[in-house]
């Protein structure tokens, strides 16, 4: 890392409590939030936007849908952290163990429904060519049963990702060793 991680015993009260709540659930602190907690008011903004879009209740897009716009966009961008991170959670979601090495390396191959397919299609124009997106783009995602605030939402998670493979990249962020395993191998009981 280029940037210290901060020390979760020095951060303010509300982040260490987000922090110590996803541990709890996972296991392990990701790297990201301590990359993050360092500065207080973007972790705060960070993960505030994060919850919106990846934890939202409404919309046609499944967790396994977001994060699967998540590993294809971030493979894309070449963001090692986001892909590894995000396809543990793609792993989980789909209840597949393969899923997430096949849309990070070639979407296009991966054994994904039509719907899927359209959803990341344009995602990943979003992400290489959004001036290019038009009519055409929306049309076919609604031919696979997106409305318009699903287009919003793939392409909101296609860009709040694009700043967080960068700020990754800039920051030499790398993923947790737990990660690579985290729904390839079944989790041990405590």
């Amino acid at each position: 890392m280029r940037y210290p991680l901060a020390d979760i015993d020095n951060v303010d009260d509300d982040i260490r409590a987000q922090i110590l709540e996803v541990a709890e659930k996972s296991g392990f602190v990701p790297n990201v939030f301590l990359a993050l907690a360092r500065r207080p008011d973007e972790f705060r903004a960070f993960f505030a936007y994060y919850d919106a879009l990846m934890e939202k209740e409404t919309g046609n897009l499944t967790k396994a849908d977001r994060e699967m716009i998540v590993v294809a966009t971030s493979a894309i961008n070449h963001c090692l952290y986001c892909v590894v991170a995000h396809g543990a959670m793609l792993r989980i979601f789909q209840k597949d163990a393969l899923i997430a090495d096949v849309v990070a390396t070639n979407y296009r191959q991966a054994d994904i429904s039509p719907r899927q397919m359209a959803m990341i299609d344009f995602a990943v124009k979003v992400c290489e060519e959004p001036w290019a997106v038009g009519d055409a783009d929306h049309q076919r995602l609604a031919d696979h049963g997106f409305d318009a605030e699903d287009a919003w939402d793939i392409a909101a998670i296609t860009g709040f990702f694009g700043l967080s493979n960068r700020m990754a990249h800039i920051s030499g962020m790398l993923p947790n060793p737990e990660f690579y395993t985290l729904g390839r191998l079944p989790r041990e009981k405590k």
